[in-house]
């Protein structure tokens, strides 16, 4: 048979011959600002990657042997990955029928939500746990807990029901995720010594080493993602709450290669498919380098890697768009090779899930694998110049932080210090500020927001208990928030202020010049005003001052803001800044910010600029005072 050569008759074009090209289509722009992103850990992404740019030992690394980067096995299974399902209900009774419905549905494991301070769920007694799981195949189906300082207790319950079922230690299925560390960091304290809860955390191992198929603790980068961290700072703190959990266990007598399959690795995934993938293959490269620095490489093989799908970047506006999100973070997962996945379901954000928000969730698992077919390769990413020159650098970043935090006393002394705290807040305000002025957008929220009843009901969630106010140890705890919730908090007062007036408050929009000169601002500046919860009553095309007037009277608007094309403006933007205000308007607003002009336009009337790359929430709260929403 011959060999068919595809690149045949074809040159190979050189780099500099596309720089060429690119530097005739920038115009003498510069390439790094027009051309390469940043990640939050300054990591660089170039538009295009070639062969030159793969690290080094690339074509040697093969899935199923170390250093594990392309996934700890070397054939595919079936199922590809676990299909996880998380409960936070109160009710164990309304648990259990959550629970049957989605067995019933294709999941493949639970994971049970324990009452604690700061959040709802379960009791952590076998009363509780047994009606919850009552009908469920406990040989079958893994049970994990995410129960805080209530691990051992919830622990023990889960163990009291497998005796109960007569499963013995090797059918034992679940993650017991007792993670102290995490926990001191999400509630900002212990009700034990640190020592003691290791303790705990230890002897809960040593349980679980008769029971192959069972983790007893987890190191979970959720409650650092949940509160800003970056990529590298979530992987590193990973890989320093290993250690801290590694060396707690060899003090208890647990060697290395028997800890580390006892451990499980959970990171978060958001909707940025390319960090997510580079995020997934690093941690396994990190976590092979501590093993093997601690002579037991070879049990990373045996560790599960897991992935939940980020509440960070949920919404609760148009929360139809939560599905995307999720999505693409599942998918991501998947080809990152994650062995178990959770998805929240899409109104997670706003209360308890329905039915239907469930069916979604684990609807979205099963078309990623039945339909798109995403667990029948190996690493789909491995052999990308742009994924793998990427995850070499973020494990190369990741690990240096790593190190830092371990010089610095180790993950305990990094928390107790305020260190993690500190550095997590400042990459979460830079991240607010690109929000904030658009360079980073949030679809349905800060980017075509939709006002209105968007149509979704949900029963809130029950109150949780009160966070702990007093504990033997007490640091400053990790606050969780959501990308959207400055945006959401505005919405929520201009709704409530249209509940209390009968009518949402609105802006006139004066749109000067024809349709093709003033479209697009006008279009753009709707949605910046949606984002607010500001409505508008946008004008027909205006050729005079004088129509301006008339039209914003018959509007019944108080503020107004001209939009146009900078040509117009500097004809019509001075004698329709100067109308509209003889006319009533209390403020004049104008779209765009046309330099040369703005002297004049400020001198007729125009009280301030509304532009791409301001601060929309600064902006928007003063049109809020000017519209007289209060925030209470």
């Amino acid at each position: 048979m011959t060999e068919l050569s595809l690149m045949e008759g074809f040159s190979i074009p050189e780099r500099a011959q596309w720089l060429a090209l690119v530097e005739k289509a920038l115009k003498g722009a510069d390439f790094e600002r027009r051309l390469v992103a940043r990640t939050a850990d300054g990591l660089r992404i170039a538009p295009v990657y070639g062969r030159a740019d793969a690290p080094q030992g690339l074509s040697g690394q093969q899935p199923g042997a170390a250093p594990y980067l392309r996934g700890a096995s070397a054939a595919t299974i079936t199922p590809p990955w676990d299909i996880r399902q998380i409960y936070a209900e109160t009710d164990a009774a309304k648990s259990n029928a959550a629970i049957l419905e989605d067995l019933e549905g294709s999941t493949t494991s639970l994971k049970l939500q324990i009452a604690g301070p700061g959040r709802c769920g379960l009791a952590p007694d076998a009363g509780s746990l047994g009606t919850a799981l009552k009908g469920v195949m406990l040989d079958v189906c893994p049970i994990a807990l995410d129960a805080g300082e209530a691990t051992a207790k919830a622990a023990a319950s889960l163990a009291e029901l497998w005796r109960a079922a007569n499963i013995s230690d090797k059918a034992r299925l679940g993650a017991l995720n007792a993670d102290p560390l995490g926990t001191l960091a999400r509630s900002g304290s212990l009700g034990q010594p640190l020592d003691a809860a290791l303790a705990e955390a230890a002897a809960l191992t040593k349980g679980a080493l008769s029971a192959p198929h069972l983790t007893a603790l987890v190191a979970d980068g959720h409650p650092y993602h949940a509160a800003g961290a970056s990529e590298a700072q979530e992987l590193a703190i990973v890989l320093a709450t290993l250690t801290a959990y590694l060396r707690a266990l060899d003090a208890a007598g647990i060697a290395p290669e028997q800890a580390l399959p006892k451990i499980a690795i959970n990171l978060a995934i958001d909707a940025d498919q390319i960090m997510g993938l580079a995020k997934l293959r690093a941690v396994r490269r990190l976590v092979w380098q501590v093993a093997e620095a601690c002579g037991a490489g070879g049990a990373v093989a045996q560790m599960t890697f897991g992935a939940e799908t980020s509440l960070r970047m949920m919404a609760k506006h148009d929360p139809w768009v939560n599905m995307l999100r999720t999505t693409i973070a599942c998918a991501t997962a998947a080809m990152g090779g994650a062995q178990s996945i959770a998805v929240l379901p899409f109104t997670w954000a706003l209360g308890q899930p329905d039915g239907f928000a469930r069916r979604m969730a684990r609807n979205t698992h099963l078309v990623l694998q039945e339909e798109s077919g995403l667990g029948r390769v190996l690493d789909p990413a491995g052999g990308s110049f742009a994924i793998e020159s990427l995850t070499a650098d973020l494990a190369a970043t990741a690990w240096k932080l790593f190190q830092e935090i371990e010089a610095a006393g180790g993950m305990a002394a990094a928390l107790t210090s305020g260190r993690i705290q500190d550095d997590i807040a400042k990459v979460a305000e830079a991240r607010a500020k690109q929000i904030a002025t658009g360079r980073m957008e949030i679809t349905g929220v800060s980017a075509f927001p939709k006002l209105g009843d968007d149509g979704v009901k949900v029963t809130p969630w029950p109150e949780a208990s009160a966070s702990a106010d007093s504990g033997v140890v007490r640091i400053r705890p990790l606050v969780a928030h959501r990308l959207a919730e400055p945006f959401e908090a505005l919405r929520a007062r201009a709704e409530a202020h249209a509940a209390r007036t009968g009518a949402p408050a609105k802006v006139f929009l004066a749109c000067v010049g024809d349709l093709a000169s003033h479209g697009a601002r006008a279009t753009w500046i709707a949605n910046f005003l949606a984002a607010g919860g500001i409505a508008v009553a946008q004008s027909a095309p205006l050729g005079s001052a004088e129509e301006a007037a008339a039209a914003f009277k018959e509007s019944g608007a108080a503020i107004a803001c001209i939009c146009g094309a900078d040509a117009t403006y500097a004809d019509l933007g001075g004698p329709a800044a100067s109308a509209l205000k003889s006319a009533g308007a209390r403020h004049v607003h104008l779209a765009g910010r046309p330099k040369d002009l703005e002297a004049a336009l400020q001198a007729a009337g125009v009280d301030a600029f509304i532009y791409a790359g301001a601060d929309a929430l600064e902006t928007l709260g003063a049109l809020h005072k000017a519209l007289g929403i209060s925030k209470s």
